[in-house]
């Protein structure tokens, strides 16, 4: 049995430009001592993802629908009272959020806030959840640990106050660590040593994580799978290996062939047209087909379900047959390759399109063929010609210059 298991989970925000579907239908599942990345856009869901897991998503304007799970050894933690779900998190399940400043409280010393949390959950005296804090400095990297400890948050630099999120969120020893892009805003140097900090910590304690992060050279370092996440949904689930190997969905290649790659010069990266459109109006059918090289009519006429993809198409997993969906049972198990595509039930418009230009090849070489492009090429066509100058205002009346003593008064 998988440790955790997410099925179905739908995660709505009251806006006032309407419904925002944030979270839309998300399953997968992770496995005791297993590295799981999601990565996608800003605007993809991740996060929201990981906030329903811990259930720290505001209510109101935010709400996780009925028919979600989320099976925490079996346990579905979106029926246990509040009481109960405060003992889990930190205890069981912990999360590093995005922004350490944010989140830390700048009006108490580092050390006081983890061994809150030690003696919340452990029940042990002051004396020793303050002797746990400084430990687990020390394990975590930050120099002279017992001075440290009496820091405040803004005494400390961005890569310690990381340090000191990842202290907190070990201080408990947690069967599941979510870290939610740990390594945002740390210069490269800092960023390997946090991922090598929780590369030790993972393989030391034993714990699961899930990595949310936009950088897939991390996930390429730190990952077992990966779950890309696009408009509220998973678009393609694989092993690390075969996700960099054989992209099968349109979006994860784009996001691989947007990264420079060293060794392989070339005048002008790929690009995916467009952005992540708003939640409150995700496009009907496919969601990705505004932007999409391969797209064609079926992507607008109907939705793709997961399929299985690549090895897993050709030869079948879990009695399901090429070219069929999914089914919820198999859905987000490891070692199942899923992609929300089209093209895994037709893969000669796949071949077609690589035949004929190659996916992303226009945004290379400045030609529009995506469906997405073509309003780009258009609007900055429309916006290319300078704005001519403007005349310079002209000066403003002088309500004095009928008053000779008062103009005398001026000049001196």
């Amino acid at each position: 049995m998988a440790l955790l298991e997410v099925e179905n989970l739908r995660t709505y925000f009251e806006t006032e430009a309407g419904l925002a579907r944030a979270v839309d239908g998300v399953s997968f599942s992770v496995d005791k001592g297993e590295v799981l990345g999601i990565v996608g856009e800003s605007g993809s869901g991740k996060s929201v993802t990981s906030l329903s897991i811990m259930r720290l998503v505001p209510q109101p304007p935010g709400r996780i629908m009925p028919g979600s799970r989320i099976l925490f050894q079996g346990r579905d933690l979106l029926g246990v009272s509040e009481a109960e779900m405060r003992h889990i998190r930190g205890n069981d399940i912990a999360m590093i959020f995005q922004e350490p400043m944010t989140s830390l409280n700048p009006v108490y010393p580092v050390g006081d806030q983890i061994a809150e949390a030690i003696r919340y959950h452990r029940g042990v005296g002051k004396r020793q959840a303050r002797a746990r804090a400084v430990e687990l400095l020390r394990q975590v990297g930050i120099p002279d640990p017992e001075r440290r400890a009496a820091d405040y948050p803004h005494q400390l630099s961005g890569g310690m106050r990381q340090r000191v999120m990842i202290a907190m969120a070990i201080s408990c020893e947690p069967d599941l660590l979510i870290a939610d892009e740990p390594t945002t805003a740390l210069d490269v140097t800092i960023q390997a040593q946090i991922l090598d900090l929780l590369a030790e910590l993972r393989e030391r304690l034993g714990m699961a994580m899930i990595l949310i992060t936009h950088d897939l050279g991390v996930v390429a370092q730190v990952c077992d799978r990966v779950v890309v996440m696009y408009a509220g949904q998973v678009v393609e689930e694989a092993s690390v290996d075969d996700l960099f190997r054989e992209p099968r969905h349109p979006y994860t290649e784009g996001l691989l062939k947007a990264i420079p790659r060293l060794g392989k010069p070339v005048e002008r990266l790929a690009v995916i047209p467009g952005t992540v459109p708003s939640p409150t109006a995700w496009p009907v059918s496919c969601r990705f087909h505004p932007r999409c090289p391969y797209g064609w009519d079926l992507c607008v006429e109907a939705a793709p379900g997961l399929f299985p993809a690549g090895e897993d198409r050709a030869e079948g997993v879990g009695g399901v047959s090429d070219g069929a969906l999914v089914s919820g049972e198999d859905r987000g198990s490891a070692g199942v390759r899923t992609s929300r595509c089209w093209l895994e039930r037709h893969p000669e418009r796949r071949e077609e399109v690589r035949r004929r230009t190659g996916p992303y090849e226009a945004s290379r070489v400045g030609r529009a063929e995506a469906p997405a492009e073509h309003w780009h090429a258009a609007s900055a066509a429309e916006h290319a010609a300078p704005e001519p100058e403007r005349a310079p205002p002209e000066a403003p009346s002088r309500p004095l210059m009928g008053d000779p003593d008062t103009e005398e008064d001026v000049r001196r």
